[in-house]
C-alpha cells in the first residue's frame, strides 16, 4: 500500500470514529457547559482525536469523554485566566479624559482616518497615538522594520491628502505649508 492510500484509510477510519462520537460527546458537554464553550471544546476533542488517532482504542467513546473531560477543563482553565487578567485591568485606573483643544480638527482627524485604508489607519494609531516607533509597529503587525516604515510613510502621505480635503470654510485660517494645490 502507498502513502496516500494509508493516508485515505486513516481518514475514512477517523470519519468512521468521529461520526461515532460526535454527539454523544456534544451532549456530555453540552450538559456541563454552556453552547459556545462546548462547541470549541467539542472541536478540540475532534482535533485531539485526529491527532492521536493511533492511540484510540476499539471502543472510541469512554476514551472520547476522557479527551472531553481534559478540553473542558482546560478551557475552564482559561475562562478563570481571563476573569482574573480582566478584574485587574480594570482595577487599573482607566486613563484621565482630555478635553480637545481644538473639537473640529479632532473631527476632521477622525474623517480623514476613516477614509484611509483600515490598515492604514491602524499603523497611525500605533504611531501617533500608542506612540510606537516603526520597529515596535513592525514588532506589533509581524512585519519587518522597514516594511513598517514604507507603509507608515504611505499612511501618513494617504492621510494627509485626506486631510486636506476636509478643509474649513472660507473665513478660517488655514495651513497651506506642503499643499501643492
Amino acid at each position: 500500500m502507498d502513502a496516500t492510500s494509508d493516508a485515505g484509510a486513516r481518514r475514512t477510519r477517523f470519519e468512521s470514529v468521529a461520526a461515532e462520537v460526535v454527539e454523544p460527546v456534544r451532549r456530555y458537554l453540552a450538559r456541563r457547559t454552556d453552547a459556545a464553550t462546548a462547541d470549541d471544546v467539542l472541536g478540540d476533542v475532534l482535533l485531539v482525536l485526529w491527532r492521536r488517532f493511533d492511540d484510540v482504542p476499539g471502543t472510541p467513546l469512554p476514551w472520547a469523554y476522557g479527551v472531553a473531560r481534559n478540553c473542558l477543563a482546560n478551557a475552564e482553565r482559561g475562562a478563570r485566566r481571563q476573569q482574573r487578567v480582566a478584574a485587574r485591568i480594570t482595577a487599573v485606573d482607566p486613563p484621565r479624559e482630555i478635553a480637545p483643544e481644538d473639537p473640529e480638527a479632532d473631527e476632521r482627524v477622525r474623517r480623514a482616518l476613516e477614509r484611509v485604508r483600515p490598515t492604514e489607519a491602524e499603523l497611525l494609531r500605533l504611531w501617533a497615538w500608542e506612540e510606537l516607533s516603526p520597529s515596535e509597529i513592525a514588532e506589533v503587525l509581524g512585519i519587518t522594520p522597514n516594511a513598517a516604515g514604507i507603509r507608515l510613510h504611505r499612511a501618513r502621505e494617504s492621510f494627509k491628502a485626506e486631510f486636506r480635503k476636509d478643509r474649513p470654510g472660507p473665513g478660517h485660517d488655514q495651513v497651506t505649508e506642503g499643499d501643492r494645490t
